[in-house]
């Protein structure tokens, strides 16, 4: 017997170890769930949701390939190997499939349970998967993990042109066991279920996300690189939440943009290349976590950004954290995420800017509350997008870059459109007014706005000061 052990791969096609664990023999899967790691590790409720609507699906796809998935319980990542050896115990499995993770706590639990495993005697096999390189592939000259996307960039492109990675074959149908499915629960302790909304939002389901990739590859990637910044036009993909969930693979996405480009990665289409560097840098952070696994442990990519002297301002930091900053801009977009699991990529950046450099709050204090509610909430790319915004990570903005909120309002939503939409009492304000209402003296039609909660330009002063106060720059070494 063939145990598959699913994980962030919740999909029937293009799944690595699915389909080498079906080709090996009759195959069993399972899928465990963690609830007190989860909390552990800041997954959202919104996010857990949706793993388990996804895993129904799953359940009925591989129910027609007479492939039986088993629920089991391992409320934290220690007991993955005793679980999973009783589960091989009973079953009489001889080999356990999986595809790689990368956390440093995941890469424990994993080796955990092919000590245990392969100490009775039981195969373990482990491949590659959620990345299109295995990290230690791509390196520097020198031997190290790279520090600067546009050097790993160029390399993997130079490894793409020699070698495309193939898409997997799903598993054909086998013979019935007599094994039943186990029912997926509809929630998991500690994790509130989420209201219609977000279902509606992100239905779950292979079919669901090829059908936004099919989409977005067949019409709207040619606008990618024009639109993607402005956040009240339709110009992304729509799909990270299944890219981290492992619903779609980023081999799929890859084939996808080539075909919508004739083939090629750096020219043609500049929506299909800008949308395939998107792919890459979601691929650089992962082999960050690997090359640098101090950024799993909460610490700076740059040590010297340790010394920062971080403000201690809980209102301000629950000001952020409500949409009450009274910065539209600002605000709009942090309700967007409270409302849908979700952030436009280009706010993403701007809230991020705000709390590290104007309100100058510790980074990690915006990375646990975005993965607290993100849907498509994922280490590497979450981490490696505050530790770039706030200036202490790999290949991060300088640190006297500072975004300015009502600048990049306006510029990127020039109408208000966005603004209003999230900030309906801001309904009543023309395109010029509506970035800054403070310009109209705080209370205008009636409507109570919250002054702004800090002054940019002081703010942005003060940020450069703390930066500039830091010992001199430094990279950090590998396995730091």
């Amino acid at each position: 017997m063939q145990l598959i052990w699913l994980r962030s791969d919740l999909r029937l096609h293009d799944n690595t170890a699915l389909s080498a664990a079906a080709a090996r023999g009759p195959c069993v899967a399972v899928y465990l769930l963690s609830p007190e790691q989860w909390l552990e590790h800041d997954d959202a409720p919104c996010k857990v949701d949706f793993w388990l609507r996804n895993l129904r699906e799953l359940s009925r796809e591989l129910g027609h390939l007479n492939i039986p998935l088993l629920i089991r319980q391992a409320p934290r990542w220690d007991d993955a190997p005793s679980v999973l050896l009783n589960l091989c115990r009973q079953w009489q499995v001889d080999a356990l499939h999986l595809n790689d993770e990368y956390g440093i706590h995941e890469s424990r639990r994993d080796a955990a349970v092919a000590r245990a495993l392969q100490a009775e005697g039981i195969e373990v096999h482990r491949y590659l998967d959620q990345l299109l390189f295995k990290p230690g592939s791509v390196l520097t000259r020198t031997g190290t993990y790279f520090q600067v996307f546009s050097q790993f960039r160029k390399v993997c492109y130079e490894r793409l042109h020699h070698s495309l990675p193939g898409l997997v074959r799903a598993p054909h149908k086998q013979a019935p066991l007599n094994i039943a499915s186990d029912a997926v629960p509809l929630s998991v302790e500690g994790f509130a279920t989420p209201g219609d909304p977000l279902s509606s939002l992100w239905p779950a389901g292979e079919t669901e996300a090829r059908r936004r990739l099919d989409s977005f590859s067949e019409a709207q990637i040619d606008h990618y690189q024009n639109e993607r910044d402005f956040p009240a036009k339709p110009g992304t993909s729509q799909l990270s939440a299944y890219l981290a969930a492992g619903v779609i693979s980023p081999r799929q996405c890859l084939h996808a943009a080539l075909n919508s480009n004739q083939g090629e990665f750096e020219s043609g289409n500049t929506g299909a290349v800008t949308w395939i560097n998107e792919l890459l840098w979601r691929e650089f952070y992962k082999h960050i976590l690997v090359g640098y696994p101090r950024v799993s442990r909460h610490r700076a990519f740059r040590p010297e950004t340790e010394a920062l002297a971080w403000r201690d301002a809980p209102d301000e930091l629950a000001a952020w954290q409500q949409a009450r900053t009274g910065l539209p801009i600002i605000d709009a977009a942090m309700r967007q995420l409270l409302a849908t699991g979700w952030m436009h990529n280009r706010l993403r950046m701007v809230v991020a800017m705000f709390l590290t450099k104007n309100l100058l709050i510790d980074w990690r204090e915006g990375e646990r509350f975005f993965m607290r509610h993100l849907i498509d909430g994922d280490l590497a790319a979450n981490n490696g997008g505050w530790q770039w915004s706030s200036s202490t990570g790999t290949d991060s903005a300088p640190y006297f870059r500072i975004f300015n909120p009502l600048s990049q309002s306006e510029k990127f939503d020039p109408e208000g459109v966005f603004i209003k939409q999230w900030l309906p009492e801001l309904a009543g304000l023309n395109k010029k007014d509506v970035h800054n209402p403070a310009n109209l003296g705080g209370l205008f039609g009636g409507v109570d706005y919250p002054s702004p909660i800090v002054d940019l330009s002081t703010s942005r002063t003060r940020a450069l000061t703390a930066f500039k106060n830091l010992p001199s720059r430094q990279y950090v070494g590998v396995g730091s």
